[in-house]
């Protein structure tokens, strides 16, 4: 009698079977071996650089599709050689934008390799260098630097749509799977947590901290947050919010202070001034609107121009609300310059000095390029990871198309999630970093929300302020750099429970 089998090699699946497991996407992770020299001391340390797949479980109808891969996301992580993973703390960093990659963070001021950029007035000519950081926060931390999809070499993969991942909810889920995956994968769940964001890297880091606790059981033990923006009423000026108009009055005076408009006056003594009319009369002004005396309007208009700098009678065409891309075109016109937006101390000529906005960000410009080259050299040469894909440093597409589709007809803020995470997590700490000169996120508008969380008294301990005479990027100024360095390796130590 004939034998009959079954053939379950590769071969008898049927085709389309076969080009699906071919185009599989898989993790392409490349480790390298580093060393580094810090106060003497050679530290040997392990990259892992390159795109692990993030999956969702997809059910449909009641039924289960698979752990389906939805998303190839870039990172790049350090962990020190030799260290006690339970008793060795990590920090899982990234930008904002939203649209921006992880490379200000990573090349900036955490990593063990920066980029040269130069700052005001001497920007790095191309075509530009890398250096050793002897202020790395790798000295006190393991790092992992994630790219959010759409940023850096992070994609969809084939068939899916990328704009499902530009909205702040899926955003903060994609983040927090990376982060789940990588502390599993790794066994850290004991080692002391931290999580660090820069811009709308706050917010999505203060979201992080509840989704994290809520969603995976993972309690955090700090946030660092850099250029905090935790409720974005507070920086944007649109019609019927007035909050932003007193908030940026401080910055506006500290940047006018820096290009001389406040002569010898001390900084401290103009800041004071201008953060107690922001806090009490021109937020009365505003409301007042019509029924401000002729007297209490001329008094209004000159104390605002006194402190920003400008002349009274600009003050009292825009109705007491200077608008900040307005402020930065106007300050310096009579110069034939406009100051820049992530840092004042930033100017530039202006080429139409009739123009309401400026037509360039120097802050941005000027540094930029550095930062390209810096990181495009160095993910090949010494990372060893190689891709063809252009690593999208910031995508304005990105941050146009950025949807807030559950904060319809609410300001987009994570106030309430970040006091519902500490009110949970009693030892979650947060250290948040200002700089006087930026002009993006200002350091008041910080101040407010931190006055505002929803908290008790005996948890304001726990969040803690730094602040820089620099601007967003506080690291792009040489002295800010490092004693952020300091400042941010003496909050890991204090807050690591070890």
């Amino acid at each position: 009698m004939a034998q009959t089998s079954t053939d379950t090699s590769a071969a008898a699946e049927p085709q389309a079977e076969q080009d699906a497991k071919r185009d599989e996407p898989t993790d392409d992770l490349v480790t390298r071996q580093h060393t580094i020299t810090i106060d003497g001391r050679e530290l040997a340390y392990t990259t892992r650089t390159g795109r692990i797949v993030l999956r969702k479980e997809v059910q449909t109808e009641d039924k289960f599709e698979g752990h389906l891969a939805k998303a190839e996301v870039f990172l790049t992580s350090y962990t020190l050689d030799g260290a006690e993973p339970g008793s060795r703390p990590v920090t899982f960093a990234f930008n904002g934008g939203p649209g921006s990659s992880s490379v200000w963070l990573h090349m900036g001021v955490l990593g063990p390799r920066r980029a040269i950029s130069g700052d005001v007035n001497a920007p790095e000519p191309p075509p530009y260098q890398l250096a050793d950081n002897p202020d790395t926060l790798l000295a006190h931390s393991d790092l992992v630097f994630i790219d959010p999809v759409s940023t850096g070499y992070s994609r969809a993969v084939t068939g899916e749509k990328p704009k499902e991942y530009h909205d702040v909810a899926p955003d903060i889920e994609s983040i927090s799977e990376i982060i789940r995956l990588w502390v599993s994968r790794n066994e850290r769940w004991l080692s002391p947590k931290f999580v660090a964001g820069e811009s709308y890297g706050t917010l999505r880091a203060a979201g992080l901290a509840a989704h994290l606790q809520d969603q995976h059981g993972l309690f955090l033990n700090g946030l660092l947050l850099i250029s905090s923006v935790l409720d974005m009423g507070t920086i944007r000026f649109v019609t019927g919010n007035d909050l932003p108009y007193s908030l940026y009055v401080p910055t506006y005076a500290a940047i006018a202070h820096y290009h001389g408009v406040h002569g010898n006056r001390p900084l401290a003594e103009l800041l004071a001034e201008a953060e107690e009319f922001a806090s009490r009369d021109l937020p009365w002004a505003l409301q007042r609107g019509a029924r401000l005396t002729e007297a209490e309007r001329t008094e209004a208009v000159r104390r605002l121009a006194a402190l920003t700098g400008l002349s009274e009678s600009y003050v009292d065409r825009v109705n007491l609300r200077i608008e900040h891309l307005r402020f930065f075109t106007e300050l310096l016109r009579e110069r034939g310059l406009v100051t820049g937006r992530m840092d004042g101390r930033f100017t530039t000529w202006e080429p139409d000095g009739g123009r309401e906005l400026m037509s360039d960000d120097a802050s941005i410009s000027r540094i930029i390029g550095a930062y390209s080259a810096a990181f495009n050299h160095y993910v090949r040469a010494e990372l060893g990871y190689a891709n063809d894909l252009p690593y999208q440093i910031l995508s304005i597409d990105v941050n146009k198309a950025w949807a807030y589709a559950d904060y319809t007809g609410r300001s987009v803020s994570v106030v309430d999630d970040l006091s519902s995470a500490m009110r949970a997590n009693p030892h979650l700490k947060v250290h948040v970093a200002l700089g006087h000169y930026d002009g993006a996120t200002p350091y008041y508008a910080a101040e407010h929300v931190l006055a505002n969380l929803k908290i008790p008294a005996e948890l304001r301990e726990n969040v803690e302020t730094a602040y820089y005479p620099a601007g967003h990027m506080m690291y792009v100024h040489e002295p800010s750099r490092q004693q952020q360095g300091r400042d941010l390796g003496a909050f890991i130590a204090a807050s690591s429970n070890r």
